[in-house]
């Protein structure tokens, strides 16, 4: 059956647009590795600095063109220790929370939340997406509100109580600790 132009009209049209985006795809890496991976370091350092905020930005880049950008707020002794026998104590560690630019694998940006969790006690949380952006739509005024919702959220987290429960909000503090293969008895279970 032969097709007329019109008949073949939609399917160029769709396949205009996908070559439209494996372009997109090349022009957004480009656009990272010259110029946007650079500006959001400076954005982080700039804002982090002048607000007082302590962190350390990372770059990761284990994987060519999926690399991030991590302000990370480190990882501390939590004040929380399990016994371990013989008198010994282990500091459980406190990871306290990231703010990631992480590269997609279509050249566009990712911004997540890493909230704080404590190891043992409870699962983390899953990341909080902020948002996914073309290169050319991250602006300065988004790093600073970023900045803002990480900060908020990881003081939600630090000052949990049950005053105004978030719905999706799994911080552990509930939880009691996870003991590695521990199964319940018969008369738990």
């Amino acid at each position: 059956m032969p097709f007329n132009d019109q008949d073949l009209f939609s399917l160029q049209r769709k396949v205009g647009r996908y070559q439209e985006v494996l372009n997109n795809t090349r022009r957004y890496r480009e656009t990272w590795h010259q110029s946007l991976k650079q500006m959001i370091v400076e954005q982080l350092t700039h804002l982090s600095s002048a607000a007082g905020l302590t962190g350390a930005i990372e770059i990761r880049s284990d994987i060519s063109n999926l690399e991030a950008v991590v302000f990370s707020m480190g990882s501390v002794e939590s004040g929380l220790s399990e016994q371990i026998g013989n008198g010994l104590k282990r500091d459980l560690i406190k990871n306290n929370g990231n703010l990631i630019y992480q590269q997609l694998f279509n050249g566009k940006v990712l911004v997540l939340i890493n909230f704080p969790f404590i190891e043992k006690y409870g699962q983390p949380q899953p990341p909080k997406t902020i948002a996914i952006y073309r290169p050319e739509e991250l602006k300065e005024p988004y790093f600073l509100r970023h900045l803002e919702t990480f900060v908020a959220d990881i003081t939600n987290w630090e000052d949990y109580d049950d005053d105004a429960p978030e719905p999706n909000q799994r911080i552990g503090f509930k939880m009691n600790f996870e003991q590695d293969g521990a199964k319940p008895t018969k008369e738990e279970g």
